[in-house]
């Protein structure tokens, strides 16, 4: 890092760039596969029932060993980790691009998704650590607007491949990504210093926490495909349950060898983000799914024409992740974080005023605002929440905030759907479902007002104030 607090040293700029080649491999992979699904269908001779697995199967493993993932790059070095995680998901990549049946691919998607749940937080670790701590805010706008610009790129991308040249090149287009992320991280980040060595591996934990998230996501899933009142749903949800009442018995065991050591645990404004989190992600996902579903069904868009039909929102959400980091200095977290809620909230409201009869036209604003709000509240509560810890628990903050995420969004998913699904209209259904996510985002903006970013920065925001004046003058 520089002397100069306000300036970025050469490495630290050219660490960032490798960061953001690897937060857009992982984010631009997860949606570039979305669109290509019925070309792997029709391929291998398959139906969506299976061929969904291509992205379930990855996101629940990513979900599942995200924290175990943390945890193991603060113990034994995020480059390390990165490095690794990094080799697994381009060579599986690589082999999913030549399965010869859709059963290899979705075997080597379950381990890209390994690697996926090491690279994420290696790099969450190492984007905090490049930077000053006054600098944590570009720190979260960086990781958050790579991720929208992968998320967003990814449908064009996956669309254009698969019309051209074959679904198996989204996959091989991973390696040349990756490649040139490890690379560039080999020579500007500094290789990782010796870390603690008295602490151990919390095999125990890993394991138990692996079973109730695991069983979570799974029951969540089947609970929409075959239905809520089964063994299965009792069984799956019984066992999470379970597994998550023993995963607190296991850490206070542990003590300091814990997977989730008790500084974490103990901490309330990490704790507060977190919930936050869970509370706000359905609101995304359900978007991401019910959006593209009402251009599909309603406005007969084609998959490309779909995934194009996103870009007000993941445009929106890339741009105002990369402003967000300045916005949070300027503002402090809790001004940012309630802030993005808010956009959160009212995009939702917007966009649930869907009808039969609402055009495309009629939903970009709606869009335009979500974005905003998810650019600017995703990035905002990650570096709120890392923020909160010791800078040595970086990648295990990030990786819970993450795992809080996908849960959310889980959740929030589950619900969507069940509300859609007992509406006989489509449209009607997707307008209660937006509707009532609308009234989560305004509990959420709450609950950070009351409790996420300490107490309100009115320096911060005098400061602002002052710069806005002298600027219009």
């Amino acid at each position: 890092m520089a002397d100069d607090p306000g300036k970025l040293s050469k490495s630290a700029i050219l660490g960032m760039v490798a960061m953001a080649f690897a937060v857009f491999v992982i984010a631009n992979d997860f949606t570039a596969l979305s669109v290509a699904i019925p070309a792997i269908e029709k391929d291998f001779g398959t139906t969506v029932n299976t061929t969904q697995w291509v992205i379930n199967g990855y996101a629940m493993v990513f979900g599942v060993l995200i924290v175990t993932g943390g945890r193991l790059a603060d113990m034994f070095g995020r480059r390390r980790a990165f490095f690794i995680g990094s080799a697994i998901f381009a060579t599986f990549s690589v082999l999913g691009g030549l399965a010869p049946n859709v059963w290899v691919l979705l075997a080597c998607r379950f381990v890209m998704g390994v690697g996926g749940a090491l690279m994420w937080p290696a790099v969450l670790g190492m984007t905090f650590g490049l930077l000053p701590r006054n600098k944590a805010g570009l720190a979260g706008g960086l990781v958050m607007g790579s991720a929208g610009f992968g998320n967003a790129f990814g449908p064009l991308l996956g669309g254009a491949l698969t019309d051209t040249v074959g679904w198996r090149w989204v996959f091989f287009l991973n390696l040349p990504i990756a490649v040139a992320g490890v690379l560039i991280t080999y020579l500007v980040v500094a290789p990782d210093g010796d870390r603690d060595k008295r602490e151990k591996i919390d095999y125990r934990g890993m394991v138990v926490l692996t079973v109730a998230v695991f069983s979570l996501l799974l029951g969540l899933d089947l609970g929409t495909r075959i239905g809520w009142d089964t063994p299965w749903s009792y069984g799956l949800f019984s066992m999470s349950a379970a597994a998550f009442l023993m995963f607190f018995f296991v850490e206070r065991r542990a003590r300091n060898d814990a997977l989730v050591p008790d500084d974490v645990i103990r901490n309330t404004g990490f704790a507060a983000a977190c919930l936050t989190v869970l509370a706000m992600s359905a609101i995304f996902f359900a978007a991401l799914l019910y959006l593209p579903q009402y251009m599909s069904h309603e406005l007969k868009f084609s998959a490309i024409e779909c995934g194009a039909g996103l870009l007000p929102m993941m445009g929106t959400f890339a741009v105002t992740s990369f402003i967000s980091g300045r916005l949070y200095e300027r503002l402090g977290p809790k001004v940012s974080v309630v802030g993005g809620a808010i956009f959160l909230a009212a995009g939702m409201f917007l966009l649930s005023r869907v009808h039969t009869g609402t055009t495309y036209v009629d939903l970009i604003f709606g869009m335009f605002v979500l974005g905003i709000g998810v650019g600017l509240f995703y990035s905002s509560i990650t570096t709120a929440g890392i923020t909160c810890l010791d800078p040595a628990r970086a990648s295990l903050a990030g990786a819970i905030v993450y795992m809080f995420q996908i849960a959310g969004g889980s959740i929030g998913l589950a619900a969507n759907t069940a509300i859609v699904l007992s509406n006989s209209n489509f449209a009607d259904g997707i307008s209660i479902a937006f509707l009532v996510d609308a009234i989560i985002a305004v509990c959420g903006a709450v609950v950070a007002l009351l409790f996420v970013g300490g107490t309100l920065d009115r320096e911060k925001l005098m400061t602002a104030w002052r710069h806005k004046h002298r600027a219009h003058a």
